[in-house]
């Protein structure tokens, strides 16, 4: 697996992410990391790979677009020295569009979506160990629908932005159009938005992959 011993893992994103965890740091006890997939992922990495002891910090935050994570960039990601971290973020910059169409000062476009993006990988790759950048998703297998249409443009920035930089990369809609195949999207949301426990588990496996987790552990 890629994260190394005594390494401090930071998730950060939005709701998504942040799923009821502790303030001001999402770590500790009695459900400090919330109960969403940076609890599964914690609960797994100390499962298989005691030996490592690696810390997980959750920094998610309800509500947030690309702008807001870059207004607490410091206090919420480069104050905490993590060795490895990952961001989840754009599925509000995308949302807001939407549901909020008459409040533009709200809404994240893409251009200053990808320029915000880049400037924090920019800021912060150089002091990591190792980087993950997540797709934002919306949980609608229709690529026509114009809400979908825009969340692909959006994962596809951060796509190119993961090349671009050689980070690890984490496709969430792709991985959740193979579970339509299946299943309608309400059996994992009834917003098109906020995953229950199974979607929660499915980006949880989709982050493992990309760092190599070993079910069998060491």
């Amino acid at each position: 697996m890629l994260i190394e011993k005594n390494a401090k893992l930071v998730l950060i994103g939005d709701s998504v992410t942040d799923c009821g965890r502790a303030r001001p740091v999402g770590e500790g006890l009695f459900g400090a990391i919330g109960t969403g997939y940076a609890n599964l992922v914690n609960g797994l990495l100390d499962t298989a790979y005691p030996a490592r002891k690696i810390r997980v910090v959750n920094m998610g935050g309800s509500g947030n677009t690309v702008k807001d994570l870059e207004e607490r960039w410091q206090t919420d990601v480069l104050d905490l020295k993590p060795d490895w971290l990952s961001v989840m973020i754009g599925i509000n910059d995308v949302w807001r569009q939407y549901d909020c169409p008459l409040q533009t000062e709200t809404h994240v476009l893409p251009a200053e979506y990808a320029e915000r993006l880049e400037r924090l990988v920019v800021r912060t790759k150089p002091l990591l160990r190792g980087l993950v950048l997540m797709t934002p998703y919306y949980l609608e297998p229709n690529r026509e629908d114009p809400m979908r249409k825009t969340m692909d443009r959006y994962g596809a920035i951060v796509k190119e932005t993961a090349t671009r930089h050689g980070t690890c990369f984490v496709d969430t809609q792709a991985a959740f159009d193979a579970y339509f195949k299946e299943y309608h999207p309400n059996n994992l949301a009834w917003d098109r938005i906020h995953p229950n426990h199974i979607g929660h588990m499915l980006l949880a496996r989709e982050f493992l992959k990309v760092i190599e987790f070993d079910w069998k552990g060491e």
